[in-house]
């Protein structure tokens, strides 16, 4: 039997000095006994594919509004593709595969119903703003509690590269950075094939010289890009791309905000309006009325106050669970006598 122990010697006989090893690890807020059986980057990743938060990132849109078909990529399929992507540069690369995979798993956590349009739309409301990453460790941290109350209370590693898997800062584990690459080379080669399945593109409308750099197919562009990782971040103190894959990608990036992520195919004025309207009306409704949030944010309205709690239950809705709430709450039903 392979034990906690055994696991701990093969990765300092196995791993690149430049990996977090398990046994190394900055520990937990609250600390814990250690597991016989996992290391402690296994058991953050156990934690966070049984939690409710990651089973939610089914029913929450990637880039289509709620679309209708079964192929187009949600918030917990982008997840899975990050998590392959990362997996195989970290493996690759020598590096702690398991707290790879942990930070891939967690980091989309706090995305809110109706992807970025949901997120804009609640940091618009929230007084204090809102952000994706800060959410996902809260998260982590305050919000996914199991069956006795206890959080995740996950890694200091872990909880790092989730919270700065984007943004300015870069997670202080080549780990976390490669998680940080994997999601930019993920979103941007899926959201080209939803695009295309969905008539909203072509693939010959693609820049021909971002295409003659990173490759004309799903596959190749995502084999150049994780074997372009790899041979620049070899024996690097960074996760880093050659400056021509980085520019490819870059611009690739940014025409698929012009032409997909802010078109208005895509993103219908009539649709932004009516989410934004649902996320509105849906803050205010809980602010006016704290006695109806569930009674898990209840037990935190003491201590973190009305606001973070109402941003807390809105940000963790479906999208489809989004909708059902708002009628409920808003749209009236006929006249009926009760049985």
């Amino acid at each position: 039997m392979l034990l906690r122990e055994d696991i701990e010697n093969r990765e300092r006989e196995t791993l690149s000095p430049l990996a977090v090893l398990s046994e190394n690890s900055k520990g937990r807020v609250q600390p814990e006994d250690p597991d016989p059986v996992r290391t402690c980057f296994q058991r953050d990743r156990d934690r966070i594919i049984h939690s409710k938060a990651l089973r939610r990132l089914m029913h929450k849109t990637q880039v289509f509004l709620s679309p209708e078909g079964d192929h187009y990529r949600t918030r917990l399929t982008h997840t899975l593709e990050v998590s392959q992507i990362a997996r195989t540069i970290a493996r690759s690369l020598n590096l702690n595969e398991d707290l790879t995979e942990a930070i891939a798993m967690g980091h989309d956590l706090g995305h809110t119903p109706f992807g970025h349009n949901g997120e804009a739309d609640l940091n618009e409301i929230h007084p204090g703003g809102f952000s994706h990453n800060k959410q996902s460790l809260r998260v982590v941290d305050v919000i996914e509690r199991n069956a006795a109350g206890r959080t995740m209370n996950l890694t200091m590693e872990v909880r790092d590269g989730i919270l700065n898997h984007s943004g300015p800062v870069k997670p202080f584990t080549l780990e976390g950075q490669t998680v940080r690459l994997s999601d930019r080379i993920a979103y941007i080669n899926h959201d080209i094939d939803d695009a295309v399945r969905a008539g909203v593109i072509r693939e010959e409308d693609l820049p021909k010289d971002c295409i003659d750099v990173l490759g004309k197919t799903h596959g190749e562009r995502i084999d150049f890009l994780v074997k372009d990782a790899l041979r620049n971040s070899e024996d690097s103190d960074e996760i880093k791309q050659s400056p021509e894959a980085f520019e490819a990608m870059d611009a690739l990036r940014n025409w698929l905000f012009a032409n997909v992520y802010r078109s208005p195919v895509v993103k219908q004025e009539k649709e932004l309006r009516r989410i934004k309207t649902l996320i509105f009306g849906l803050y205010g409704y809980y602010r006016d009325h704290p006695e109806e949030l569930p009674e898990e944010q209840l037990l935190l309205l003491d201590k973190d106050g009305i606001d973070e709690v109402v941003k807390d239950h809105i940000a963790g809705m479906t999208d489809r669970y989004a909708i059902k709430l708002y009628t409920e709450l808003f749209v009236p039903t006929g006249w009926k006598l009760d049985d």
